[in-house]
């Protein structure tokens, strides 16, 4: 198993992490874990569960599934992963680090990542 990274890196982001509602599946395939939200999310990547073992440094292209049902197309590394305990909702929990994603999904997404007060 693999430490989380997520603490140790939440003083080095460039982008806020923000609770948002919006899901991810893996390019035109089947959802995370059931259709599973995002953990918290950002410009930079987000966290998820997943009941697959992803590799740390696999590439993966995903569709991030908007709240107006819309989807953008963004490419990710896993950066980190986790495994979880058995009574938990999901196996791994999983940090991507957004590689690649269009200027114009870029402003889609920053549309919806604001952070509630």
């Amino acid at each position: 198993m693999e430490a989380y990274a997520g603490s140790a890196l939440s003083e080095r982001r460039r982008y806020p992490r923000v609770q948002a509602d919006i899901v991810c599946r893996p390019a035109g395939g089947a959802l995370f874990h059931h259709k599973r939200n995002t953990q918290d999310i950002s410009l930079g990547g987000m966290r998820v569960y997943s009941d697959e073992d992803f590799e740390v440094g696999m590439r993966l292209d995903l569709d991030v599934l908007m709240p107006d049902h819309t989807s953008v197309r963004c490419w990710a590394i896993v950066v980190w992963r986790a495994q979880l305990e058995a009574t938990a909702p999901a196996r791994f929990d999983v940090g991507l680090k957004f590689t690649d994603m269009a200027s114009s999904d870029i402003q889609r997404l920053a549309a919806v990542l604001v952070p509630v007060r």
